[in-house]
């Protein structure tokens, strides 16, 4: 293990003003959202959705890595350029998703836990030879009032992410380790906090029992926010205080930075909330995002799988780095939106 290279490559990802772009979705997850705008989920068109997004001027301004799903690390632009290779020249590190999905706990109706540790060691070697400097993997937590998830359901995910994270340490790869309580249901912020923090805790003891380098890794958790169904919505400040509040009972000071999901929320809603832990001072480790929907909805709305709009929904893909550039900063406001 080289713990110098992973330190660098996890402070490289969250380095001043910048964040994570988050282009892992899978198959049937982008199928969905080509649906939306009426373009046809063909190999073709994902490449060109995301050379479209890989090769938006001054985006490495703003964007430390990018997250791939298996197919794009495979791909290259146009002009045969490997988008790993792309990435890497534009200073940004190209990463990838490795769990292969959330499947039902057996015997624990209600609970999930993500698969893919099996064959694992041998696809982080091969996606190393193809340029990866970092990779994802994603623990789902459902969430209702009362008895979901359980003890064990959490410590399940909590041992898969860090069995995942040493394997990534072994090979010199940072882990990117996401634990997310999904904001679905109609459970109160206080339920997500409780919850959070029990996550938290189990997944730091999980990953100090597999001798994880704490320096070389980083966090990707949910912020702490009500259920979507939830009658008593949070404003933006009791967001922000809930979410720091929990994270720094949890997580070591040791961890470069927390990277957070927007989980569902708008683009306007993610960065507003990202601005605002930010702007409450000092933290412990870098406080940044990794943002799929939240960073390309607006990108997908403008380009609308037509070539004469891919200026356009480049134009839209830099405005939101941007704007989340600034929330890392503390220095976004509702009215840039207009900008």
């Amino acid at each position: 293990m080289n713990i110098a290279e992973l330190k660098a490559v996890a402070n490289a990802i969250v380095a001043k003003s910048k964040g994570v772009l988050a282009a892992d979705e899978s198959s049937p997850t982008i199928k969905k959202r080509f649906d939306s705008i009426k373009a046809e989920s063909t190999e073709e068109n994902r490449r060109r959705y995301r050379e479209l997004l890989f090769t938006t001027d001054e985006i490495e301004r703003y964007i430390g890595g990018v997250i791939l799903y298996d197919e794009t690390l495979r791909q290259s632009t146009r002009d045969g350029v490997p988008f790993a290779r792309l990435l890497s020249s534009r200073g940004i590190a190209p990463g990838i998703k490795v769990d292969k999905g959330a499947k039902a706990l057996a015997l624990y109706p209600g609970d999930k836990v993500a698969e893919g540790l099996d064959g694992l060691r041998e696809r982080l070697a091969e996606y190393k030879q193809l340029g990866a400097k970092f990779a994802k993997w994603r623990a789902v937590i459902e969430i209702d009032e009362k008895n979901i998830p359980t003890a064990f359901g959490i410590r399940a995910n909590a041992h898969a992410l860090a069995r995942y994270a040493a394997l990534c340490q072994e090979v010199d790869i940072v882990p990117i380790v996401e634990p997310e309580v999904l904001m679905d249901g109609a459970h109160g912020i206080e339920r997500c906090e409780a919850v959070t923090a029990q996550v938290l805790e189990a997944v730091f003891a999980e990953l100090d029992a597999h001798c994880v380098v704490f320096d070389g890794m980083l966090l990707k958790p949910n912020m702490v926010i009500p259920g979507k169904k939830c009658p008593q919505q949070a404003g933006v400040a009791q967001v922000a205080e809930a979410t720091m509040r929990c994270l720094t009972r949890y997580v070591p000071a040791a961890v470069p930075g927390i990277v957070f999901l927007s989980g569902g929320q708008s683009a306007e809603d993610a960065t507003d909330h990202l601005n605002a832990m930010n702007a409450m001072g000092a933290h412990p480790w870098q406080v940044s995002f990794s943002y799929g929907r939240a960073l390309q909805a607006p990108v997908l709305a403008a380009w609308k799988g037509q070539e004469s709009n891919v200026a356009a929904a480049q134009k839209a893909l830099l405005k939101r780095c941007r704007l989340n550039g600034l929330a890392r900063d503390g220095k976004y406001t509702r009215a840039m939106e207009a900008g």
